[in-house]
């Protein structure tokens, strides 16, 4: 990375960007890591690279979810077609949605509800463009819906909209993109098993959907159907939806959780539903952090790996099958730079060498070890060095390879 993208590590300040040519070069003030990189690739901040760029998948396939064009079932990583474009990649609970090198959007799988976002509600095994346009960054994916951010800074929903998930002030289904409002200012999202949860890039918080565990935040309980801000606050960095719960970092590195904690996933040290933002301990040194099925990961700016909630099937990486209500290191390693979870029990994460590790829940091959059993801490997928983008859905895993 070094040579591409100077520095070392960020902090949350925007640096002044001078961009590459042809993809690569280019400068920038302040500090950089792989994961702060990739965020500006996806906002469409920093030019994409033309290096070539694989995508694989692995798992669950009964309804085309990794993309091969087949129905089975893989327990080691396939890739998805051949072509080297894929810039990034978003899992929901059994289908995908990716933005491609050219800021094109194409999804698969599961699409009842219209959540592949083409305007059909045909399960697709293989990767379909939505639409024509040429301007999208962030791909989202989540349980009943789909939506985007684009170049422009605005934010696109489609797919199931039964407790209003959409944010159109309506609960009705969508199979083909719909804006969000009109703001051109969103800088983030997240997608959970109902509810999303957004940071504009003013640093406030916005969220609506399902909340029948408080998960949006708002202090209650009622679905909301448009985005409503959480708080007064402008200072949110990063969210994260899980199944039923929402986990954020901030600015100064702090990190707050709402929502369901029947398996201590809100890190709480106790398994209280909580309606609004609640600190987590008192610590300022959280980078990024993924909410899951009733788990949660994070990176902390150390480089160390934590996790917390749900371990039936040892998706918290720490050797157990033991639930924890609060951070539990996974191993002793500071190399971490990036984890996802994603609506089952397995996680997976990308170290600062580039190599790709999983854990957790197995039963469809979605730890790509070409077996079906669980495991309990991390094992290295293959022994690439090369990965940059990872995500973990209801029981398979997508991963992007550069060249």
């Amino acid at each position: 990375m070094a040579e591409r993208y100077p520095g070392g590590v960020i902090s949350k300040t925007p640096p002044v960007v001078t961009g590459p040519t042809g993809g690569e070069g280019g400068s920038a003030s302040g500090m950089w890591t792989l994961d702060t990189v990739l965020e500006y690739e996806k906002a469409g901040a920093w030019p994409k690279p033309v290096l070539p760029r694989e995508l694989y998948a692995w798992g669950g396939n009964a309804n085309g979810q990794l993309g091969d064009n087949t129905a089975i079932s893989r327990s080691s990583p396939v890739q998805v077609g051949a072509l080297i474009d894929w810039a990034s990649v978003s899992i929901g609970s059994f289908h995908a949605v990716s933005v491609k090198t050219d800021n094109t959007i194409w999804g698969w799988g599961r699409n009842s509800n219209g959540r592949v976002g083409d305007n059909t509600v045909i399960d697709r095994s293989s990767p379909v463009q939505i639409g024509s346009l040429t301007n999208w960054a962030q791909p989202l994916a989540g349980g009943y819906s789909s939506g985007a951010i684009k170049t422009d800074g605005t934010l696109w929903m489609w797919g199931g909209n039964g407790s209003g998930y959409l944010g159109d002030n309506t609960t009705i289904n969508r199979s083909s993109p719909i804006q969000v409002g009109a703001l051109t200012t969103w800088a983030s999202a997240s997608i959970g098993g109902g509810q999303v949860a957004a940071v504009k890039t003013d640093g406030t918080l916005w969220a609506w959907g399902f909340n029948n565990f408080g998960q949006v935040g708002n202090s209650s309980y009622n679905n909301v159907s448009s985005p409503v801000q959480i708080g007064a606050l402008t200072n949110w960095y990063q969210v994260s939806c899980g199944t039923s719960h929402t986990v954020s970092v901030k600015t100064d590195n702090t990190i707050w959780s709402w929502g369901r904690s029947n398996s201590g996933q809100l890190g709480q040290n106790n398994t209280n539903t909580l309606t609004s933002p609640v600190q987590l301990g008192a610590l300022t040194n959280w980078e990024q952090v993924s909410a899951g099925l009733a788990q949660t990961v994070s990176v902390k700016t150390n480089g160390t790996l934590w996790s917390w909630g749900s371990n039936n099937n040892g998706q918290l990486g720490d050797g157990t099958t033991v639930n924890k209500s609060s951070p539990v290191q996974v191993g002793a390693l500071t190399t971490w730079e990036n984890t996802q979870t994603g609506l089952g029990s397995h996680c997976s994460a990308i170290k600062s060498d580039g190599t790709l590790w999983v854990w957790g829940a197995n039963g469809s091959g979605a730890l790509g070890d070409d077996t079906v059993n669980g495991k309990s801490s991390p094992i290295q997928v293959g022994s690439l060095t090369s990965w940059i983008d990872v995500g973990a859905g209801n029981n398979q895993t997508l991963a992007i390879t550069r060249g």
